[in-house]
C-alpha cells in the first residue's frame, strides 16, 4: 500500500494524535483498503460512510490519513467535550456537532467554514451508530447534503466494515485479538449536480441525501459480499432511539405516594 501525504500542515494537535494512534492501528489491524486514491488531497471534500462502532472513526481517519486528506469529523460534542480530550481535539480541528438541539447549525456553519479554507470533512450521515438489525446503512440526515450544495465541494462516498469485530456496537470491552481485518472502500463523487443550482428545499436535500446514501450502501455490498435491504432502516418509523444506546432501556420516573 503506498501512503499518499498531504501538503497540508497538520498542526501541533494532529501530529501528537497521528503519533500515538497511527502505530496502534498499524499493529492491531489488517487492512483491506480500496479507492483512497478518489480522495482529493488538493481540494476540499465532503467525505461521507457508514457508521458501525465507537471505534470506526479511528480507523477511518486512518484511512483517510494514509490516503493524503488530514480528519476534520463532524463530531458528536460530547466526545469533543471528554475531560483532558476537548482540548486536544479542539486543536486539532475537530468539529462538534451538538445533536438534536438548538446549537446543531453550529455543525453546519464550521463544515462551511473548513470547506471554504479548502479542507475536507468527514461525515457520518447516518447522525449515529446504525440501528438496522444487519448492520446496513440506515436512512441519512441532510447534514452533508446540506454541506455540499452550499459549497460546492464534491461528496466521496465510502464504506467501512470490520470495526464492529473491533468493538461491537454500545459494547465497552474492545476484542484486540487475534488481529481484526478492516476493509474501506471508497467510490467516485456522488452526482449532484443537477441539483446543485436548485434552492435548498426539503425535497432536493431529501434527493440528494438518498443519493449518498445508496452510494455508501452499494460500496458496502461490495465489501460485505451481500445485498442491502430493498427498504432502508429509518429508526423514527421503526420508533427507535436516534441517538444514544437504543438497547439501554429508558429511565421511568418514580412517583412519592404522598
Amino acid at each position: 500500500m503506498t501512503v499518499r501525504r498531504t501538503a497540508r500542515k497538520k498542526g501541533w494537535a494532529l501530529s501528537i494524535i497521528v503519533a500515538i494512534l497511527r502505530p496502534l492501528l498499524m499493529v492491531l489491524t489488517r487492512r483491506d483498503w480500496h479507492g483512497g486514491d478518489k480522495l482529493p488531497t488538493s481540494s476540499p471534500a465532503v467525505i461521507v460512510a457508514n457508521h458501525i462502532s465507537y471505534v470506526d472513526p479511528l480507523v477511518f481517519a486512518h484511512f483517510v490519513y494514509d490516503n493524503g486528506v488530514l480528519p476534520r469529523y463532524l463530531a458528536k460534542a460530547e466526545i469533543l467535550e471528554l475531560k483532558g480530550l476537548s482540548w486536544l481535539l479542539g486543536a486539532a480541528g475537530q468539529i462538534p456537532v451538538y445533536r438534536e438541539t438548538r446549537e446543531a447549525s453550529l455543525a453546519f456553519r464550521g463544515a462551511v467554514a473548513a470547506i471554504e479554507r479548502g479542507e475536507s470533512v468527514l461525515v457520518y450521515p447516518e447522525g449515529t451508530i446504525t440501528r438496522d438489525p444487519g448492520m446496513w446503512p440506515m436512512t441519512g440526515k441532510t447534514g452533508a447534503a446540506r454541506i455540499a450544495l452550499t459549497t460546492g465541494a464534491p461528496v466521496i462516498p465510502a464504506a467501512q466494515w470490520g470495526a464492529q469485530d473491533i468493538l461491537a456496537p454500545y459494547a465497552k470491552m474492545p476484542r484486540l485479538l487475534p488481529r481484526k481485518l478492516v476493509s474501506v472502500r471508497a467510490g467516485d463523487p456522488v452526482d449532484l449536480d443537477d441539483l446543485r443550482e436548485k434552492p435548498l428545499s426539503p425535497a432536493v436535500l431529501h434527493e440528494a441525501t438518498t443519493r449518498i446514501m445508496d452510494a455508501v450502501t452499494a460500496l458496502l455490498e461490495e465489501i460485505r459480499g451481500e445485498q442491502a435491504p430493498a427498504e432502508r432502516f429509518d429508526p423514527r418509523a421503526k420508533k427507535v432511539a436516534t441517538i444514544g444506546n437504543p438497547n439501554k432501556p429508558k429511565k421511568t420516573r418514580r412517583w412519592r405516594s404522598s
